[in-house]
């Protein structure tokens, strides 16, 4: 009882502050867009006043209608039991209702224009607490109107649609590249089995800087005939949704298929692995690596070791990661006998993880030698210890490329720096995490605590460290062995005592309530400000007025089918006439040879987009010395690329360094050589034609 002011101060003032926030905030966004509609009344239009009015009226009732209900409760006592008979009169049709309730948002934000207009964060705010409100009542059963349950469930049902939605964003039939390097990548893609669509020599092998789990996984479609680049697209967005999904099924079902929240817990860890994002072959991977926890070791060793070996094979960097999260995994994720550990626990873990390290470390070293003349036993241990990984190598990766140590800080290139972001990411989780064992209600003993800590903090560092690496710092993808370890912690906890006392409101004091919700919350803000759409061009000045947008270009719209059509002509005229005069070079935009846009090529498979900056990244002058000799010889009649810029910057602006290293080793030598023939604005492309008189200036 002792908490009881706290709790009245904070039910009686705290919340309902919050709500008038959000609603004034909510008012002053609607007022901007209706604002300039006309001048029926000041700046409004007849209906866009009419339509703000009637918002404002619903606000003021919402707020007041709490107040009464905060602080005289009693007046609601006969309301309440009357919501419940109606909903229960609904019978099967509410669970109708609620999965229309729960797609509404998804609708209105992403696939309607209104999208585009209603991007103020305080009605979106507004839109996402009604929606899970409305849905929480609908999933209350017998005399409840309001279930704790429910409401989580409303918060991560509506967060996981957010999450896909926008995971589903770029699948369009636009030809152009939809990013710096979306169009370049479906061409990546399509190197492995779709090397028949390019006039090149069957035998010859392109070179696409892509690790070969993320080639193999992207490139499954074009086994298809007649794959378009809005199917290729759908697959991309799928491939972000679905291999998390998979972590869950064999985190959840697989241990309690009886449960019914399991759906929920999947849908809890999509959310929360997709910060990073993380790429998928870990991604699986980890599935792999959870999927065999607490099986037979007949089953799992060779699991756990293929595991290992397929993480290894898509980044050297994650060889030892299925290792430590099975460790992790046997010795935290047990009961423990007098608290203590028994032998056959010991016995797992040691087994499966030294398993795990085999796969990624030992085995791609043994499997060439396979391939080789029979060798004596010390020419095996010598190749095996100048093979694959090595500190050399380590160090070398580590140190080809600038450390930009700032970004662990807030800056221009990602808004909160990497230590706020992941904090803001994972700090609720670990609250909860630390309160269930602080608690008593999750019991660990000091092996247990140190098995779970140890590989934590081992990713942890590794992750800051890679995120701190010229190119990267943008997002917490660094940190994906981390994320995925802090979600196995999870897991661990909800079946040894968290499940229990999460899903008990009176086992709950209202910060952990909080702390749980925020938990459920705050990986779905990304993609909850991310959705709307990029179409809509037609209704570009009706959007401009409703969004005071100062031009259309600032609407972020996908051009016009007209515009689309006129650029793709214009390149491929440019083309037609190039290729009987020299090669033809798609620096960029080589999806538009992938889906066939552009045909009757010869592909030159060499200086893609990607590689260029990967090597100017590293300062590799040999690499550029062939690139600089071909521009100085006018090897390409015609070179197709994004549009190219020479300003120098600092890191006060987006990716500042990315931008000098591209400059003063790609832009401004091609610009040498090479002079713009044309530049379709349109769709950000620019046509490269060789110069007569070479322009004075310095190759780096």
């Amino acid at each position: 009882m002792t908490n009881y002011p706290f709790l009245k101060y904070l039910q009686y003032i705290f919340l309902p502050a919050i709500l008038a926030g959000i609603l004034y905030g909510a008012g002053s966004e609607f007022h901007n867009i209706a604002w300039g509609t006309g001048s029926w009344l000041g700046g409004y239009s007849s209906r866009w006043f009419l339509l703000f009015s009637i918002f404002i009226f619903l606000c003021l009732s919402l707020f007041i209608s709490s107040i009464f209900f905060t602080w005289q409760p009693e007046r609601f006592a006969n309301f309440s039991p009357r919501l419940v008979f109606i909903r229960n009169q609904l019978k099967s049709m509410r669970w109708l209702i609620a999965i229309l309730v729960i797609g509404f948002p998804v609708w209105f934000l992403q696939y309607s224009m209104w999208g585009i207009v209603f991007q103020g964060p305080f009605i979106r705010a507004l839109i996402w607490i009604a929606v899970v409100l409305v849905f929480a009542i609908l999933a209350s059963q017998g005399d409840t109107l309001l279930g704790w349950e429910e409401i989580l469930g409303g918060f991560i049902l509506t967060a996981s649609a957010f999450s896909i939605a926008v995971s589903l964003q770029s699948v369009s039939d636009y030809p152009f590249s939809l990013g710096w390097s979306e169009g370049n990548r479906l061409w990546d893609y399509s190197t492995l089995f779709g090397k028949h669509l390019y006039d090149y020599p069957p035998d010859d092998n392109i070179y696409v800087l892509l690790d070969s789990g993320r080639l193999l996984i992207g490139g499954l479609p074009f086994l298809l005939p007649g794959l378009t680049i809005q199917m290729a697209r759908l697959w991309v967005g799928l491939i972000l949704v679905i291999p998390y999904f998979l972590i869950g099924i064999a985190a959840f079902r697989t241990r309690n298929g009886t449960n019914r929240l399991w759906p929920f817990m999947i849908l809890w860890l999509f959310l929360f692995l997709k910060q990073g994002p993380i790429h998928s072959p870990l991604v699986i991977a980890a599935a792999l690596t959870i999927l065999v926890w607490g099986r037979s070791l007949w089953i799992s060793i060779p699991i756990i070791i293929y595991a290992g070996y397929f993480a290894q094979m898509s980044r050297f960097t994650w060889l030892f990661a299925p290792g430590l999260w099975i460790g992790m995994l046997e010795l935290a994720g047990v009961s423990l006998l007098n608290g203590k550990l028994g032998r056959t626990h010991w016995v797992r873990a040691i087994a499966l993880g030294a398993s795990g390290v085999f796969g990624g470390y030992l085995l791609p070293k043994l499997l060439p030698l396979l391939n080789r003349p029979a060798m004596d036993v010390a020419g095996i241990g010598e190749q095996i210890a100048s093979s694959g990984l090595n500190p050399e190598f380590v160090t070398n990766a580590v140190s080809d490329q600038p450390l930009l140590w700032y970004r662990l800080l807030p800056n221009s290139t990602y808004g909160t720096g990497i230590l706020l972001g992941l904090a803001i990411a994972v700090l609720p989780v670990i609250i909860l995490l630390v309160w269930l064992s602080a608690a008593k209600k999750w019991p660990l003993n000091i092996w247990q605590k140190l098995a779970i800590v140890t590989p934590l903090l081992a990713f942890l560092v590794v992750g800051l460290i890679a995120s701190t690496k010229i190119g990267g710092g943008g997002d917490l993808h660094n940190l994906d062995m981390f994320l995925i370890g802090l979600a196995f912690t999870a897991v661990i906890a909800w079946y040894h005592g968290g499940r229990e006392v999460i899903l008990n409101p009176n086992q709950l004091p209202v910060w952990m309530k909080i702390v749980v919700i925020a938990a459920l919350v705050l990986p779905a803000v990304i993609p909850w400000r991310q959705m709307r759409s990029h179409q809509f061009g037609e209704e570009a000045s009706t959007l401009m007025v409703l969004t005071d947008a100062p031009d259309e270009k600032s609407l972020d719209l996908l051009p016009s089918d007209e515009k689309v059509e006129h650029a793709l002509v214009k390149i491929r005229d440019a083309v037609a006439v190039a290729k009987e005069n020299g090669e033809v070079l798609f620096l960029d935009q080589r999806q538009l040879l992938t889906f066939g846009y552009v045909t009757d090529v010869p592909l030159v498979s060499e200086y893609e987009k990607k590689v260029l900056m990967n090597e100017a990244l590293s300062a590799n002058a040999e690499y550029f010395q062939p690139f600089y000799k071909d521009l100085a010889a006018h090897r390409f009649s015609l070179i197709i690329s994004e549009r190219l810029f020479t300003p120098i910057k600092d890191s006060s602006f987006e990716f500042g360094e990315e931008n000098n290293a591209w400059v003063t080793w790609v832009a401004n030598p091609l610009l040498c050589y090479y002079q713009e023939e044309s530049t379709l604005k349109d769709v950000g492309v620019q046509l490269f034609v060789p110069r007569e008189t070479p322009a004075d200036c310095q190759l780096p």
